[in-house]
């Protein structure tokens, strides 16, 4: 169901609008996004205050993906990764949700990524970035109570173009 769900979306992202240009070709999704938390579907005294993406390109190894999040009570994490960009599974460091992860570019504004937990599939999360590439969109597909699937949709702004900060 996941991989027809994934055709389905990178198809129609695919025959949409061409995704504005970069500079020496790279993907739009690199750099820096921040959340909307306004918008994230959770009671405001939960939300956190921050939550801040960024995606950098670390050549022949892949991409590496940094998560940093500023909690309700301001307690902050940072969790790294470092994968290649053809499905094979790689480790994160410090995250909550995830001690694994793999991704796939299947369009240079789409990203894909699975996240599994203990062995166990934790969501998987489909980033696409809006062909003005100043917004970002985050849906993330995971097992929700009594096992029913559940899908969630966050919103980023680009916050600035740079790479992960070195762990």
């Amino acid at each position: 169901m996941k991989a027809i769900f994934v055709v389905l979306l990178v198809a129609g992202v695919m025959s949409g609008p061409a995704v504005a240009e970069q500079p020496s070709g790279a993907s739009p999704l690199l750099g820096s996004w921040a959340v909307d938390v306004s918008r994230l579907p959770m009671p405001p005294a939960a939300r956190p205050r921050s939550v801040t993406i960024t995606f950098s390109d670390t050549g022949a190894e892949g991409w590496t993906t940094c998560v940093d999040i500023v909690d309700a009570d301001g307690a902050a994490s940072h969790a790294i990764s470092t994968a290649a960009l053809d499905g094979t599974a790689a480790p994160v460091k410090d995250s909550i949700e995830a001690d694994t992860v793999a991704l796939e570019l299947p369009a240079p504004n789409v990203l894909v990524m699975d996240l599994v937990k203990g062995g166990i599939p934790a969501s998987t999360r489909v980033y696409t970035v809006a062909v003005d590439g100043r917004s970002l969109t985050e849906t993330a597909s995971y097992a929700g109570g009594h096992g029913l699937p559940m899908m969630r949709t966050n919103h980023f702004t680009r916050i600035r173009r740079q790479d992960c900060p070195a762990p």
